[in-house]
């Protein structure tokens, strides 16, 4: 009875947004459409689908990693995310993400929520700070794909131990009060890592680290599965290897789309892109064999996210060959990181921090060594030590505050399934679906 009462309650909340959105509707009012470039109009929207498809690619990544009786309910909480963020990134997300800022000038904390409430000014003119060559509209969508994976990354900590109503509510109050603020810190014109100089191209802080750091905090909130111990086989190699395809085919539209143009600036995080995945995804398959393990298709899946990764943040700002250097150390410090992560008693299911957190990281740091002009081989040292100051500041905030709604979030719904729940797998406890090829020794 009180999960139906619950779920009315959700309903309804929908319902009064619905409503909202017809009584204050998105007026765009008169907005210059003089400057839209027709390639760059083109080039952002295809690069918005790109990022959009990186999510299901995920969703496949990720299922095919867990075990069988989890599979379904793993990949729906990526795609769960494509839904709650969407409509909260119209209402508001985005408004605190890149409205106008909140703070004193040079250190802007988060935007205005009512600067774009509803999406209200948010249409088909352009906007000197953020699409000066395309509809707003499109900027507004294409950072929108960002936020809707953040969090669809996390659940990769926590895989088979949480319910689906708490990791909706834990969802959305991440993108309001993490998320958000940290791309207004990182990428409004105003935010005080942007007058800092730390530089992110295309969101190695603002979503790997996020993430990672909210993955690392979620598995020790929610503590060890009970069968963490006992090893297990993936549902299905093949997702993985499908997903991981996905994600490398729509990183190109998350590296060079971050362009914001088709341009050169684009062309180059394209080729650093494909550069250092390749180059990561090779170094983590010798590694393995150095260490007398078979080349695997996990392994290579795992190492090739991984470049993608690090890369994530010089993307437009390294050459080719400092891209195959990122690859290459990222793959090495993940696949140790992993290595202790299972010695350990930490039980982050997939190795959410181990992967995108720690390579995040060493893409953050890389990046002000080798940032074109202001990178430390250049004699720069300034944005070497803003990067590391960045990088304390946003592991505390982060960290903590992904904590603190963890827990506000178990006070008001309890995020840990039952024993039962746990055992007899997520698909059937919370969505009672089945995942009809099952391992034999599962069965």
């Amino acid at each position: 009875m009180r999960n139906t009462v619950s779920w009315w309650l959700i309903l309804s909340l929908l319902i009064i947004v619905a409503l909202l959105g017809v009584i204050i509707p998105g007026g765009l009012g008169e907005q210059d459409r003089s400057n839209i470039n027709a390639g760059d109009t083109a080039w952002m929207l295809t690069a918005t689908g790109l990022v959009l498809l990186m999510t299901p690619g995920l969703a496949l990544f990720y299922g095919g990693m867990i075990q069988s009786k989890n599979i379904i309910s793993t990949m729906l909480q990526s795609f769960i995310a494509m839904g709650i963020v969407s409509v909260i990134w119209v209402i508001v997300g985005f408004s605190i993400a890149f409205g106008d800022s909140v703070g004193w000038e040079g250190f802007g904390l988060f935007g205005n929520p009512a600067t774009y409430f509803m999406f209200r000014g948010v249409g088909g003119g352009t906007n000197p700070d953020f699409a000066p060559t395309f509809p707003f509209a499109i900027f507004a969508m294409f950072q929108l794909k960002f936020a809707i994976i953040t969090p669809a990354l996390i659940t990769g900590s926590f895989a088979g131990r949480v319910r689906f109503r708490s990791y909706m509510l834990f969802m959305t109050l991440f993108i309001i009060f993490i998320y958000a603020p940290l791309a207004h810190w990182t990428w409004h014109p105003n935010g005080f890592l942007r007058n800092w100089g730390v530089l992110d191209f295309a969101g190695g802080t603002v979503v790997h680290m996020s993430a990672g750091f909210a993955a690392l905090a979620g598995a020790l909130f929610l503590g060890r599965r009970k069968d963490a111990n006992k090893e297990f086989k993936p549902a299905n190699i093949p997702y993985i290897l499908l997903g991981a395809g996905m994600l490398w085919f729509g990183w190109f539209g998350f590296n060079a789309g971050s362009a914001l143009a088709a341009n050169d600036v684009a062309a180059s995080a394209l080729v650093n892109t494909n550069t250092a995945s390749a180059a990561a995804m090779l170094t983590w398959i010798f590694f393995d064999a150095a260490q007398g393990k078979k080349p695997s298709a996990m392994g290579a899946s795992i190492g090739l996210v991984v470049g993608l990764v690090a890369i994530t943040p010089a993307a437009g700002f390294v050459t080719v060959g400092a891209s195959i250097f990122i690859g290459v150390i990222a793959a090495i410090i993940s696949n140790y990181a992993i290595t202790l992560r299972t010695k350990s008693k930490l039980d982050d299911t997939l190795d959410v921090f181990p992967a995108h957190g720690m390579g995040g990281i060493t893409g953050m740091v890389l990046t002000a060594v080798f940032a074109n002009d202001v990178g430390l081989i250049h004699g720069e040292i300034t944005t070497f030590l803003y990067h590391l100051l960045a990088l304390v500041i946003v592991g505390v905030f982060t960290f903590g505050g992904s904590m603190l709604i963890y827990k506000i979030t178990d006070m008001i719904v309890p995020m840990r399934i039952s024993p039962h729940g746990e055992r007899i797998g997520l698909d059937i406890s919370q969505h009672d679906e089945s995942y009809n090829f099952v391992y034999s020794d599962e069965k």
